[in-house]
């Protein structure tokens, strides 16, 4: 049976098409492939490398690669750490695991076409944007089906989908900075969300495996996404919903025991790599990088002018006018979004360093841009005078616009990655020196 084509599912083809086209402008031609791996990015992938080609989890191979002239200038980035007296990497290898059949088919491709095998050559990045591509399709998928299950109509579908990637910061870590693991984490996410709203909506057991594979992925990309477990209240929809659902775990011990099983399995990939490389097999590999709860950052992370979430992606902002109609319908659903926003805010603003380094916007949010999608989209719906829906939809276009200028600003450098100010942000606000540079997308 064929299923019926939806305006939602051709805005994801449509979406999915530009950004291909986008991200293969921004990444692939001349020189471009050089700049992908970056940064963090640089240590999520050279687990594949290291595992793959050079069978060596304490990155002896890193100076070689560095003195091979694959990255550009500003690319230098020492990943690496130290645990129990070995060299390590700094960052976990959830993104690398996700990132393996991609891996493995540029290394095939090298091979064939005649590139270097080293797990740097022209190949191996291209194929990490495609990575990226196709997480990002994988979560707006799931999204997409988490939005019906909301009764959203298909107009306020496909626009909330097509915010959902042109007006947040998940645009430019889809193609400024695919290798970073934030995508990868609103796919995952995504799709944790959607497999938990169907176990809620009729505590189906089958269901219960399926979450743990996906969450122990997600916390082995980053364990702190591991937070999106406090957002299940709100999935559930009501108490005594989420009352049954937690009860219902406990009915069959056999199944709650294989799901954690599956969970611990899958986290015990990063325990078993610190032991092959460190003889240990749990390290901190952050050392005196942590956080500091009794100092949250609150206000600058979604208000300051640095870093402000609400200020450079204001989308995340206007989704909040969700939370009215949360608030009239349900108080339940209300504290549940709300405690769990505020409770990801006060853990993300405590880091010690609350900014995360060079990032657009605040970069730890990406992940759960799922979440914010979900009010967004009960906004439009429950808006019904037709005047106010056409000037909220008129905002939201508006707002995507602003992210995507400012986007841009932040590329070339006239919104810098981590010095920003109050002077400094009001002087280049929309300058023609910026906007002058759309044409190179």
């Amino acid at each position: 049976m064929i299923k019926k084509v939806t305006p939602s599912k051709i805005s994801i083809v449509v979406i999915m098409l530009l950004i291909t086209m986008i991200s293969s402008n921004l990444n692939w031609g001349k020189e471009y492939w050089k700049g992908i791996l970056r940064v963090d990015g640089k240590g999520y992938y050279a687990y594949l490398p290291a595992v793959f080609i050079y069978h060596d989890l304490n990155f002896g191979f890193y100076d070689t690669i560095e003195n091979k002239e694959y990255f550009n200038k500003n690319n230098v980035y020492d990943y690496r750490s130290n645990g129990n007296w070995k060299t390590i990497n700094k960052y976990y290898c959830g993104t690398a695991v996700a990132e393996l059949p991609f891996f493995l088919t540029a290394h095939l491709l090298s091979y064939l076409l005649d590139y270097k095998t080293d797990g740097y050559s022209k190949l191996y990045p291209i194929f990490i944007t495609i990575a990226t591509l196709f997480y990002l399709f994988l979560g707006l998928v799931f999204l997409n089906l988490i939005l019906a299950g909301y009764h959203i109509k298909e107009w306020e579908k496909s626009l909330v989908l097509f915010a959902a990637v042109f007006g947040t910061n998940l645009f430019y870590y889809t193609v400024g900075e695919p290798s970073m693991s934030h995508v990868y984490s609103f796919a995952f996410i995504t799709m944790f969300l959607y497999y938990s709203q169907q176990y809620f909506s009729a505590f189906r057991k089958k269901y219960i495996p399926i979450l743990a594979l996906i969450f122990g992925v997600i916390i082995l990309i980053r364990p702190i996404n591991g937070l999106i477990l406090f957002v299940l209240p709100f999935i559930a929809g009501d108490f005594i919903t989420f009352k049954k659902g937690v009860s219902n775990l406990f009915v069959n011990k056999v199944r709650l025991l294989f799901s954690l099983f599956i969970v611990i399995g899958v986290f015990a990939i990063q325990f078993v790599i610190y032991k092959i490389s460190t003889g240990s097999f749990i390290i901190y590999s952050y050392q005196d990088e942590g956080f500091n709860f009794l100092n949250p950052h609150i206000i600058d992370i979604l208000f300051s002018y640095k870093k402000g979430l609400f200020l450079y992606t204001p989308l995340y902002l206007i989704s909040l006018v969700g939370g009215y109609f949360l608030w009239k319908n349900s108080r339940y659903l209300f504290i549940s979004w709300f405690g769990f926003f505020l409770l990801i805010t006060y853990v993300f603003s405590s880091w010690w360093n609350w900014y995360y380094g060079g990032s657009f916007s605040s970069r730890v949010y990406v992940e759960f841009i799922s979440v914010f999608m979900i009010l967004l989209g009960l906004a439009l719906h429950h808006i019904k005078f037709k005047t106010s829906k056409n000037l909220f939809v008129s905002l939201i276009i508006l707002i995507t616009i602003v992210c995507q200028i400012q986007t841009v600003q932040y590329r070339f450098n006239h919104i810098h990655w981590s010095e920003m100010t109050k002077e400094k942000y009001w002087n280049v606000f929309f300058v023609k020196s910026a906007l002058k540079h759309l044409d190179k997308y």
